[in-house]
């Protein structure tokens, strides 16, 4: 799924950098700040959610547009995620017209441009 959705990313004019865990997203976003993080919310070290609160609780990384792509629905993931901050919860299965359209609009809201 990873590399599905690095494909649309890159189909919108991003550069794609894969994490297969919590840990390696993290450690990727502080080492180049992206202009965007689509996040699952099940990862085998560390959930979703709380590399959302962290990314958005510092201030080099607090501005990085969040969108959580996972198959955990439900109105109570739903606002959990809103309350760690990230800009959009979509679940799979996906559209991939959807997804490349909220990426764009949440890149483009938050002034960043494509990179």
């Amino acid at each position: 799924m990873n590399a599905l959705v690095g494909a649309y990313a890159e189909l919108c004019g991003f550069e794609y950098r894969a994490a297969l865990n919590g840990q390696g997203a993290l450690d990727a976003v502080r080492e180049k700040a992206p202009s965007l993080v689509v996040l699952d919310f099940m990862l085998p070290d560390i959930d979703g959610f709380e590399i959302c609160t962290q990314i958005k609780s510092t201030d080099a990384t607090r501005h990085i547009p969040v969108i959580m792509l996972t198959a955990a629905c439900g109105e109570k993931n739903r606002e959990r995620g809103s309350r760690c901050g990230a800009a959009a919860y979509m679940t799979k299965p996906f559209e991939p017209d959807k997804l490349m359209a909220t990426m764009e609009r949440h890149v483009s809201r938050n002034g960043n441009g494509l990179s």
